[in-house]
């Protein structure tokens, strides 16, 4: 009986199971996922209802899996992916391969406000750019004034991009857009031939800056970095600006694989010029088009593009300038009149060319090539006269005198690089490394003199032959090669005592001119304790070292005859520091407002020190190593919502930077660039219940830097320039479409196109 219970349970499965078999077969389902504008969607989970069987779409938007489809006519396939509406198809067995058009998926929230300030676990700090673009400054709005509001960066020119940082000159700093390393102009002798910084402030996605204790990643330079990220628009957007001195045009695009970004500047400096002492006419006209275009060729590849063009012409032509001075019962008037003019042209071309290869999620490569040209002229012929008299005379009969200056100088300059960056994520660990070649090709032609002559007489007097007060004639051709490599690790480990960072890496580089070699070991260490997670401690040291270029090279040699001509020292070696950084960030909220504040303290000693002077912003070396020094402060910052839903900082800097000249018995003397105290402020203020009127304050206040009489080493930082102070207000309205009815008149129909 149990025998035929055991024949009838086998047959019953028979009919049941082994005819599903019979009539299943295996398909393929296959096909495309795109979005509204034909763009292929990855990762698009692909799948049939009611089963675990599916695929993911890939880097194309393609899927195809294998399915056994049974007995019934149809079944279904469900697409899925975050931002987009769900899709079902339902397909027979006749039909196995699709195209799914998928659409975006908008939902409204409830609003939330989140108030967090991100925690610096480097030596980088990002600064925010949200509604910095109209900070007030006579730049017209250039990143730098933005870097001269914080702690321990100094700038009292404005008519100039330039700053100082931590007692370090303007040479001192790199400037890194898209990790390429950007030149300025070589012949600047005043804040008016710089005109626009090169970053243009419509293009920046992100700024990362650092005063001291940056990796090995970025070049060789003693004082800081400011890292730019340009950025990649997602679709159709635009900006215009127009002021007294000048205007700015910006247009982004992007159709998914391709995108670009073209920028426009234009500023004129005359209107501020137009306040100084002296009278004359002031011309400097500045022009400045600059794109970025990327495009992704695959999932894996992107093609990227960067140029620029600028312009800058300054036409000065001083007329005459008056003033005063001597005691209440003997006041003196002096009268100086000028004949001639100087006009200047500094055009500059950059382009640069970045493939980049992401094999793995983790794995990033990229191969750049840039080329920087620049080519530059001075040329002035101005003579001047002063009288000095009695002031309430006007007898100007106590002094005379007459002096011209002359100078025609040319200079075009040619900067080749070709590099090959990587980086590598592991499950702790991020390795970066960097190999470069760079081709230098300098070609300067300088004549300049100048003749002084006082109630008659020439100075200098010589009874044999007529001899300038000053003079200058050369000309130089330079080619040299460079190279470089670094290699970089990162360490981030989060364990039960807090979150430990750590950076550490070694640059190598090497120069042909004067066969030197630069090794530059760099270290630095993040803490963040668990016990006390408002606390971030850093501390960094290393060698770094301020690779030389065409203008630390050149030495000035008279002959008897007072003739001057330039020599090149290829004796001459790379100044280098060694660097000490101690920093600590609390971070606390103040009536629920994010703050944070920073304290940072350092030392440098350095050594091989090439000894310049600054005229304005005209950098003038002495072309030798005669001098060793330190710096050494302190920097405070504190940064949060001083207004509920702005950021607003004060920074204060304490600073000692001295050097001692090796032929000079006065021991240690102020460097160019000491200055013992600086205080900013950078205020944001809206209307409450008003916010499209908007309030920047800027404030700065400094002590002068040294100064001596030009020429003279032994009067170097003999004086003391009178202290900084500026005041910057700005006040911006908004207008905004849909709200303001003044923005839907046909006049600002344009507008829409950039909604």
């Amino acid at each position: 009986m149990q025998k035929i219970a055991g024949h009838i349970l086998i047959l019953w499965m028979a009919l049941f199971v082994i005819p599903n078999h019979l009539f299943a077969s295996v398909v393929n389902f296959n096909g495309e996922v795109v979005d509204e504008k034909g763009l292929p969607l990855p990762s698009v989970v692909v799948f049939v209802e009611g089963t675990t069987h599916g695929a993911f779409t890939d880097g194309n938007g393609y899927f195809s899996f294998d399915y056994e489809l049974g007995s019934s006519e149809k079944i279904c396939l469900r697409f899925s992916i975050v931002g987009f509406q769900e899709e079902v198809r339902c397909v027979s067995h006749g039909m196995t391969s699709l195209k799914v058009v998928m659409k975006e998926r908008t939902e409204e929230l409830e609003q939330q406000e989140v108030n967090a300030i991100r925690k610096q676990d480097d030596y980088l700090q990002r600064l925010e750019m949200s509604g910095m673009k109209n900070i007030p400054d006579a730049g017209g709005g250039a990143i730098e004034s933005l870097l001269a509001t914080q702690a321990g960066v100094s700038m009292n020119n404005e008519l100039s991009s330039q700053y100082s940082v931590r007692g370090g000159n303007y040479d001192e700093n790199c400037v890194y857009v898209n990790s390429i390393e950007i030149h300025r102009p070589l012949l600047i002798r005043s804040g008016e031939q710089e005109g626009l910084s090169f970053v243009n402030p419509n293009m920046v996605e992100s700024v990362s800056f650092s005063s001291g204790g940056f990796g090995v990643e970025y070049g060789d330079r003693m004082a800081s970095v400011l890292d730019i990220r340009y950025k990649r628009p997602s679709k159709l957007e635009g900006s215009a600006f127009v002021s007294l001195m000048g205007a700015s045009a910006y247009v982004g695009q992007s159709t998914g694989k391709f995108s670009q970004m073209h920028g426009v500047r234009f500023k004129k400096s005359r209107l501020l010029l137009s306040s100084l002492d002296t009278d004359a006419d002031y011309n400097p006209n500045f022009l400045d088009y600059q794109t970025h275009v990327t495009y992704d060729v695959s999932e894996k590849f992107r093609l990227s593009f960067l140029a620029n063009i600028s312009r800058n012409d300054y036409l000065y032509e001083p007329h005459s300038r008056e003033a005063s001075f001597g005691t209440l019962t003997d006041t003196k008037n002096i009268r100086i009149g000028f004949v001639g003019r100087e006009q200047d042209l500094f055009v500059t071309y950059f382009g640069s060319l970045s493939l980049d290869y992401n094999p793995t999620e983790k794995t990033k490569l990229s191969l750049t090539t840039s080329d920087f040209h620049t080519s530059e002229n001075v040329s002035y012929d101005i003579t001047s006269s002063y009288w000095i008299g009695n002031q309430l005379t006007k007898e100007y009969a106590l002094g005379t005198s007459t002096t011209h200056e002359h100078a025609r100088n040319d200079l075009n300059a040619t900067v080749a690089n070709l590099s090959l960056l990587g980086e590598t994520k592991f499950n702790f660990n991020t390795i970066k490394w960097g190999v470069s070649y760079r081709r230098e090709i300098i070609d300067e032609f300088v004549n300049e003199w100048e003749m002084h002559d006082s109630a008659g007489y020439f100075i200098p007097m010589n009874n044999q032959f007529l001899m300038m007060y000053d003079n200058l004639n050369s000309k130089k051709k330079l080619k040299t090669n460079r190279f470089s490599a670094y290699l970089q690790e990162t360490y981030t480990k989060k364990g039960v005592k807090g979150k430990v960072v750590v950076n550490g890496g070694v640059r190598v580089a090497y120069w042909n001119f004067n066969d030197e070699w630069l090794v530059s070991p760099r270290i630095s260490a993040s803490f963040f304790p668990e016990k006390h997670p408002n606390w971030g401690l850093r501390v960094a040291t290393g060698i770094y070292q301020q690779a030389l270029f065409y203008k630390e090279l050149k030495q000035i040699v008279t002959d008897e005859k007072g003739n001057s001509t330039l020599s090149l020292n290829k004796e001459i070696k790379s100044p280098r520091s060694y660097q000490l950084f101690l920093g600590s960030d609390y971070y606390f909220k103040v009536k629920e407002r994010p703050f944070k504040f920073t304290t940072e303290i350092y030392g440098k000693y350095i050594d091989r020190i090439i000894p310049y002077e600054v005229n304005n912003t005209e950098i003038t070396y002495w072309g030798e190593n005669c001098a060793d020094g330190f710096a050494v402060g302190s920097d405070f910052k504190i940064f949060g919502e001083f207004v509920p839903g702005t950021d607003s900082w004060l920074s204060f800097s304490l600073m000692r930077t001295m050097e001692d000249l090796y032929d000079d018995n006065r021991g240690y003397i102020y460097r160019p660039t000491d200055q013992l105290y600086n205080v900013s402020l950078f205020l944001q203020d809206y209307v409450p219940g008003y916010d499209k009127l908007k309030f920047n304050l800027k404030f700065i206040w400094a002590q002068g830097f040294p100064a001596g009489y030009p020429g003279v080493r032994e009067l170097k930082a003999a004086a003391r320039l009178s202290s900084y102070r500026r005041v910057d207000l700005g006040i911006i309205y908004h207008l905004r479409k849909g709200v303001d009815k003044v923005m839907e008149r046909k006049m600002f129909s344009w507008m829409k196109v950039f909604s």
